[in-house]
């Protein structure tokens, strides 16, 4: 008996290795799987600008790393006692204007170098709705609290987005031919747009993207994300208790759908053998003062220095800090 529907997966030309850059951009599922990965140990800049929902801004946000663009206080407001930039979230504004300047441009500098040499860009798309500023009619990426009357709120339309983003390709492909970009729509619900508009926007995102593979199938790819938590995951259980977001059990099972597809068959052996060893620093002894556990933590040691050896890009030096002032 079947108490699901199955989503089928795609099967990707060209998979994720522990070798390769990863850039992720987009709403906030592109956090909780920039997580999994960063937690993984893979190569990965997530978010550069913070969360971001529509395709203007995510695709404004690349040009912006392409331009090598520094942010001065001209590109600043103030508003509520803090310095702010509408083309990031608020976990970079500050109450300092220097402070949020060098908050902004620290990133700025390590997501330009990092765009040119990333193997995988993976993109999430939240929503097809944008904001834009009625002073200057400039599409901002964050409202930052300002009050509703400052605004204009447009649909986007999918030719719209398909010409942005196909334009967008090019240029990605003549700075970083190899560049495979990958495509989700995130699976939470803009609800505060209300039922019926949120279905419009999703659906607009969807026929969006489904263009951009048939316009650029060497290029870009898509993750049906959306697809696992409607079908698969269709039961509120599987949500947080905001009744939107996905909950941890979710996004553990989406990840692992996630992997299953993306990852070389090399590299999930690799992950597992570095899950084991995340079970093994997490695991709490009765005695640790003991020979045998004294013992327990220089084999776990000599398994991280193992797997460092295969993969020099692994930062280990927290977990092996950690394991050393366990020893006695």
């Amino acid at each position: 008996m079947e108490f699901s529907t199955p989503t089928s997966l795609p099967n990707y030309q060209v998979k994720a290795t522990y070798n390769d850059k990863i850039l992720l951009l987009g709403s906030c599922f592109v956090e909780n799987i920039g997580k999994k990965l960063d937690e993984s140990k893979f190569q990965v800049c997530v978010n550069p600008f913070g969360t971001l929902y529509n395709p203007c801004s995510v695709a404004s946000s690349i040009q912006t790393l392409l331009d090598r663009k520094i942010y001065k206080p001209s590109d600043l407001f103030k508003h509520g006692g803090c310095f702010h930039s509408f083309d990031h979230h608020s976990r970079f504004s500050s109450v300092d204007e220097e402070d949020c300047l060098r908050l902004i441009n620290r990133q700025m500098s390590f997501a330009s170098d990092y765009i040119t040499n990333a193997k995988f860009l993976f993109v999430t798309f939240g929503s097809a709705y944008i904001y834009r500023l009625k002073e200057n009619n400039r599409i901002v990426a964050n409202c930052h609290k300002l009050p509703d009357r400052q605004f204009i709120r447009e649909l986007l339309t999918v030719e719209g987005i398909t010409e942005l983003w196909s334009e967008l390709i090019q240029k990605l492909r003549m700075i970083n031919p190899d560049l495979r970009i990958l495509f989700t729509v995130s699976p939470i619900r803009h609800l505060k747009d209300g039922a019926h508009d949120n279905q419009i926007s999703k659906a607009t995102l969807i026929l969006a993207v489904q263009q951009l593979m048939e316009r650029h199938p060497e290029s870009a790819d898509y993750f049906p994300a959306y697809e696992i938590m409607l079908d698969e995951l269709r039961d509120y259980r599987f949500y947080a208790e905001d009744m939107v977001h996905p909950s941890n059990q979710a996004i553990q099972y989406i990840w692992n759908r996630f992997v299953s597809c993306f990852m070389t068959s090399d590299t999930k052996e690799i992950m597992h053998q570095w899950e084991e060893i995340q079970k093994a620093m997490n695991h709490k002894p009765f005695q640790p003062e003991s020979e045998a556990y004294q013992k327990f933590i220089l084999q776990t040691m000599l398994k991280i220095e193992q797997i460092t050896k295969k993969i020099p890009s692994f930062d280990t030096q927290n977990e092996l800090k950690a394991l050393k002032s366990k020893l006695k």
